[in-house]
This record gives structure tokens, sequence and C-alpha cells, in this order.
């Protein structure tokens, strides 16, 4: 009996703490976009393979103007 005096204000503040949490989340708009992050895994690859072909043709570019220069 003397553990219940104990738990249940315990158990109260945690529901308290869990509550104000939820609150700030929903509030700084956590919960706003919740399928953004989803699609943007699947287009961050087609952007680093357009980032990397750019890199590739830049790095050919220069290697021509290096062969034009020498030669």
């Amino acid at each position: 009996m003397d553990s219940l005096f104990f738990l249940i204000p315990v158990s109260i503040v945690l529901v308290i703490i869990v509550t104000l949490v939820f609150l700030w989340a929903v509030r700084s708009g956590q919960f706003d976009d919740l399928e953004g992050p989803a699609h943007s895994i699947l287009h961050e690859e087609e952007e680093e393979v357009a980032a990397s072909e750019e890199t590739e043709s830049l790095s050919d570019v220069n290697d021509e103007e290096r062969k034009d220069s020498a030669g």
C-alpha cells in the first residue's frame, strides 16, 4: 500500500511531462510534413547521380584543356 503513495504521483508527473512534450512538438511543427522526408529519400539518389555526372563531365573538360595546353 505504501508503494501506491509513491507510484501514483510519479505516474501523474510522467503523464504531465509527456503531454507537455507532445504539445510542444505539435506547436513547433514536428508533425506538419509526414511524407516529405520519405519522398526526399527517393529523390536524393537522383540528385547524387546528377551531381556525380556533372563532376565527371567537368573533370573530362579539364583533362582536355590540359592536353591542349601541353600539346
